[in-house]
């Protein structure tokens, strides 16, 4: 016999013997029932709430946007785990997950709801405590390694010294940069990106210097370079080793004179510019092979930060996956709690060639594929639960492999250049330029 058909004094039995929090409202959103489970963690008492609407009482974090029973008295389907923060009668938060479905009447006609609220309070807030401890601008890690960077870094950022950031592609060397730049005394200037690895030598040459009308073929206006856009800020080039000799000259040019001039320029510009630099690739042996100037080398390398690859800092793995179940939530609407253990397990025995942007863009499908609940393994790609083993020659080497090893890598992942860039932890346009050096194109 269902809930609502039994008779009322049968229906209070069953609420009071429930752990978790139980409330009804009728139609209007009256509260018509309260068990004391619900009183301990809001702080009123039943005789004081019955008869209230459930709003005024529970005072959610999301009851004019999201509201479980609203939606339910509206679709008569049922809302299973919603979380959210309530505040109890003496205004503290209790974060909750509230599970809602309509009550019916003897005829199946709705006449209500119920909710189940069970309180996550006792452990919830400690993730909450854990993500602001460990936060610094965006960054969150408890590992000592990357503590030990983030107690730097406001020493680093008080200099106008040029800064070089070593890691591996995906592994957050913008998000230093940008907190070296909101640390320094130009954080009220712009903080200007230029990925060295993403345009060809002539685009990427005006994307830097600027370039006047006329100075090439489609050049029908002036246009300003990142240096003049990041003028009394900071400009950041990531990829540095990607950028082409020629362009390493006039790059030099800048750091030791602090002028440049765009293309078809007459005269130079004065750059008052702090430059932040980063790459993935080992710049010495870049040097030592020719392909980087050792002036420019060391023009860049005057402070050193290096940043550790996710598979060397697993314990953030909770503290980074519970901050992008949260934004991917927001982002689409969802309710997932978190990653179920068995698929935690998962991540953490894979090597995440692709480091903290793999890492994201693991849980924003999972996100996006999961209902309810927890995510679980059937929310997980099967290069996670499988992954492919490369050739130890090419794992995450950031060295250029040889023809045949990157031919195999082509044949594992079905010609995907993608996954092929994703696995050896490069851009997909250094990929390319691999691919065209060693005639493979």
């Amino acid at each position: 016999m269902p809930f609502s058909h039994l008779p009322p004094g049968h229906q209070a039995q069953i609420l009071e013997a429930l752990a978790d929090g139980i409330y009804t409202v009728d139609q209007q959103f009256k509260i018509t029932a309260f068990n004391s489970a619900v009183e301990k963690i809001t702080g009123f008492n039943a005789t004081d709430v019955v008869g209230k609407p459930c709003h005024d009482v529970l005072r959610t974090s999301i009851c004019d946007t999201d509201c479980p029973i609203r939606e339910t008295m509206a679709t008569h389907k049922p809302v299973l785990n919603r979380e959210m923060d309530i505040l109890d009668r003496d205004g503290r938060k209790h974060h909750v997950a509230i599970s809602a479905s309509t009550v019916l009447d003897g005829q199946d006609n709705t006449v209500g709801a119920v909710a189940i609220i069970r309180d996550f309070s006792e452990f919830h807030p400690e993730r909450i405590v854990a993500r602001r401890k460990y936060n610094f601008h965006g960054m969150v890690s408890r590992n000592p390694a990357m503590r030990r960077l983030f107690e730097k870094l406001p020493d680093v950022a008080a200099s106008e010294a040029t800064v070089l950031i070593q890691g591996e592609s995906g592994a957050g060397k913008e998000l230093v940069a940008k907190a070296l730049h909101e640390l320094s005394s130009r954080q009220q200037g712009p903080l200007v990106v230029v990925n060295c690895g993403a345009l060809p030598e002539q685009l990427l040459e005006a994307e830097i210097f600027g370039a006047k009308r006329g100075a090439y073929t489609g050049a029908v206006e002036n246009r300003p370079g990142r240096l003049e856009m990041a003028q009394g800020g900071t400009l950041f080039l990531d990829e540095i080793g990607d950028l082409p000799l020629p362009l390493q000259v006039k790059l030099l040019r800048v750091l030791e004179n602090r002028e440049f001039q765009p293309l078809g320029a007459k005269q130079p510009q004065t750059a008052d510019v702090r430059f932040v630099t980063a790459t993935h690739r080992n710049l010495e042996q870049m040097v030592q092979a020719g392909t980087f100037r050792q002036d420019l080398y060391f023009r860049v390398n005057v402070i050193t930060l290096a940043l550790p690859p996710l598979r060397e800092r697993y314990d953030d793995l909770p503290l980074l996956i519970d901050m992008a179940v949260d934004r991917f939530n927001k982002q689409y609407g969802k309710h997932v709690r978190g990653f179920s253990p068995e698929a935690l397990q998962k991540l953490i025995k894979y090597d995440f060639p692709g480091n903290i942007r793999e890492l994201m863009n693991i849980v924003e499908q999972a996100v996006i594929l999961c209902r309810e609940g927890e995510v679980g393994l059937e929310h997980l790609s099967a290069s996670i639960l499988s992954p492919k083993k490369l050739p130890p020659a090419a794992r995450l080497s950031h060295r250029r492999p040889d023809r045949d090893t990157l031919l195999e890598l082509l044949k594992q992942f079905d010609g995907n250049r993608t996954m092929v860039a994703k696995e050896l932890g490069i851009e997909r346009t250094t990929l390319w330029r691999w691919m065209k050096k060693l005639d493979i194109l």
